[in-house]
């Protein structure tokens, strides 16, 4: 088809609707710099707040329906964008206020980005969110740009002639990116099939290239045990060890459910009971005496700790391997 790029014909400014994603890898903060990169201008209304980082996810805040059609509306009014792209829509009275003022303003594209799972694999958007979406939104939408892997999952069994199709397996934020770089392409006049080419050129020579978000985890995590070699002998508080590590002790945990898949308190209780089954079967002393070695308030208080964990009391694993 013959190109059609003349910005001067059309508002060059794009609203994205969408979740807020602070390692700005996807959402709000991502789709912001690929649509300024790509010499349009980006105005945004933000329908998730996201606890997140380079480990993923860990909580959601929602806004309510009506902050977010009050974002929009205070836009749109102004504004007036020419091309609307939609990201992360997780309740159904927001996609119903989304609906509603794209039914009312008819901007010329809307790009509609789902997105169903995080990055690790949580579903992030109900079944009756997905019906509302189904019926009313996919057909205000110019393309709806879907994983293969998901196709079923977003499109039900209705067949969409404005499918665009995208590998899976590209990696965090990837499909927001796409999405983003068509939005601008059709925003400076292309047809939809010359904003697809050119969007899937975009990715492939900028989203693939650019460089991932490192976080600290597995050099916090050496540090953490390092220091737990250190310390555990007289100190089994989490906050202590985040404090020592300056992070919270919430970040750390995250951090040793990734690389060990267990809490930083069972990380440490597992070197102290370590420790006591070394003494008893190893040492001549008392339970009393490893208690006070090991920072234990009583004689009791290593008895309650050990049957918690081993299943038996002290002496009864003693008298078992000694």
């Amino acid at each position: 088809m013959q190109e059609q790029m003349n910005q001067d014909a059309h508002n060059n400014t794009i609203l994205t609707i969408t979740g807020s994603d602070p390692t700005g890898e996807s959402g709000v903060q991502a789709d912001i710099n690929v649509i300024t990169s790509l010499g349009c201008v980006a105005v945004s209304a933000i329908t998730t707040v996201t606890l997140q980082n380079t480990l993923g996810i860990q909580e959601f805040y929602d806004l309510p329906a009506d902050i977010v059609r009050g974002q929009i509306e205070a836009i749109v009014n102004d504004v007036q964008p020419d091309v609307v792209k939609i990201g992360m829509v997780r309740r159904r009275e927001v996609a119903e206020a989304i609906i509603s003022i794209l039914e009312h303003n008819h901007p010329r594209h809307v790009v509609y980005d789902p997105v169903l799972y995080s990055s690790r694999g949580d579903l992030l958007i109900g079944e009756d969110t997905l019906r509302e979406i189904r019926s009313r939104l996919f057909p205000l939408c110019s393309v709806i740009i879907v994983g293969k892997r998901d196709a079923k999952a977003v499109l039900g069994n209705e067949i969409h002639a404005n499918v665009c199709y995208l590998d899976d397996d590209n990696g965090h934020g990837f499909a927001n990116g796409f999405a983003s770089s068509l939005a601008s392409y059709l925003c400076l006049g292309c047809t939809l099939d010359d904003a697809i080419e050119k969007a899937r050129d975009y990715s492939r020579h900028h989203l693939t290239t650019v460089a991932t978000l490192q976080g600290r985890a597995d050099r916090l995590y050496n540090d953490f045990i390092r220091l737990l070699g250190k310390d555990y002998s007289h100190n089994s508080d989490v906050a202590h060890y985040a404090d020592a590590l300056n992070v919270s002790s919430a970040y750390l945990g995250q951090v040793c459910r990734r690389i060990a898949g267990r809490s930083t308190k069972s990380i440490i209780d597992d070197w102290l009971l370590h420790d006591i089954e070394r003494q008893l079967t190893t040492t001549s002393r008392t339970i009393q005496e490893i208690a006070i070695s090991l920072g234990f308030s009583s004689q009791a208080h290593l008895s309650r700790f050990f049957r918690k964990l081993e299943g038996r009391s002290p002496t009864e694993y003693r008298k078992m391997n000694v």
